[in-house]
């Protein structure tokens, strides 16, 4: 899945889809990430630099990613 190329995002973690007006937050992380899918790297690129740069387990990493990009969706936030 690939983040709309009209969403704007911003380093402090704002985002805002011009399509429907709406407005969200995000933390430092998820801003990383959201920059990451605009620029055009794949899924498991991002995951391989997250792996790299956080404690965390591959298992939990695609639990935790399936569950962003299911609230991305329901955003609105990304492409079909």
């Amino acid at each position: 899945m690939k983040l709309k190329k009209n969403i704007a995002t911003s380093e402090s973690g704002f985002i805002f889809n011009p399509s429907t007006g709406d407005s969200f937050s995000a933390n430092g992380i998820a801003a990383g990430i959201l920059a990451e899918m605009k620029s055009d790297k794949t899924e498991q690129e991002i995951k391989t630099g997250i792996l790299a740069r956080y404690d965390v387990r591959p298992e939990q990493l695609d639990r935790d990613w399936d569950d962003w990009m299911v609230q991305l969706k329901e955003a609105n936030l990304l492409d079909n």
